[in-house]
C-alpha cells in the first residue's frame, strides 16, 4: 500500500481546478442574425457555413434596399444620446443669471419710481431689486424647465425614428432569408 504524503496531496488538489478550467468547450460565436436580434433556423438543412454566407448576402441586400445599416444606426444613436446629454446640461444652466439680471432691472425701475414718487430712490431701488430678483429667478427656472422638456422631446423623437429604421431593416433582412428557405422570427 502506497502512502500519500500531505505535500503530494496538496499538489494534486492545487492542480485540480486548473485541469477543470481548461476543459470547457469554447462558446460558439454569435451569428450575424443573432447579433441583430433576429432568430434564424435553417429550414432546408443548410449548414452553419451556408447560413453565414446567406446572412451576409441578405444583410447587404437589406442595407441596399432600406438604406439603413443597423451598425451605423447604433453609432448614430450613441452620438445622439451624447448630444442629448450635453443639451440637457446646457438646458439646466439656461436660467442661470436670470435672478441677478432681474435684480438689476428691478433696482433700476424701483429707483426711478421711488425718485418720481417722493425722492426716496434708494428705498425704491432696494424694493425693486428684491422683486426683480424673485421674478428673474422664476423666469430662469421656467426657461430651464422648458429647455429641458424640448431636449427630452427631441431625444424621444430621434429614438422613435431610429427604432422604425431598425425595424424596417429587420423586416427586409428576414424577407431575404425566408426567400432562401430559412424560418425567421424577429
Amino acid at each position: 500500500m502506497t502512502r500519500t504524503t500531505p505535500i503530494a496531496l496538496a499538489a494534486l488538489l492545487a492542480l485540480a481546478p486548473v485541469a477543470a478550467a481548461e476543459d470547457p468547450a469554447p462558446a460558439a460565436p454569435k451569428t450575424l442574425a443573432a447579433t441583430l436580434g433576429v432568430y434564424v433556423f435553417p429550414g432546408a438543412g443548410q449548414t452553419p457555413a451556408q447560413q453565414s454566407v446567406d446572412e451576409a448576402q441578405c444583410y447587404e441586400w437589406a442595407v441596399g434596399n432600406t438604406g439603413v445599416d443597423p451598425f451605423e444606426l447604433q453609432k448614430q444613436a450613441q452620438q445622439q444620446a451624447q448630444q442629448a446629454e450635453a443639451a440637457q446640461q446646457q438646458a439646466a444652466t439656461a436660467g442661470q443669471g436670470k435672478g441677478a439680471r432681474g435684480a438689476v432691472a428691478g433696482a433700476a425701475a424701483g429707483a426711478l419710481i421711488g425718485e418720481i414718487a417722493d425722492d426716496k430712490g434708494g428705498e425704491g431701488a432696494a424694493a425693486g431689486a428684491a422683486v426683480g430678483l424673485i421674478a428673474g429667478r422664476r423666469r430662469g427656472r421656467a426657461a430651464s424647465a422648458q429647455a429641458q422638456q424640448e431636449v427630452a422631446q427631441q431625444s424621444q423623437q430621434a429614438q422613435a425614428v431610429t427604432a422604425q429604421q431598425a425595424e424596417g431593416f429587420k423586416k427586409a433582412f428576414a424577407a431575404c432569408l425566408e426567400a432562401k428557405k430559412y424560418v425567421v422570427k424577429i
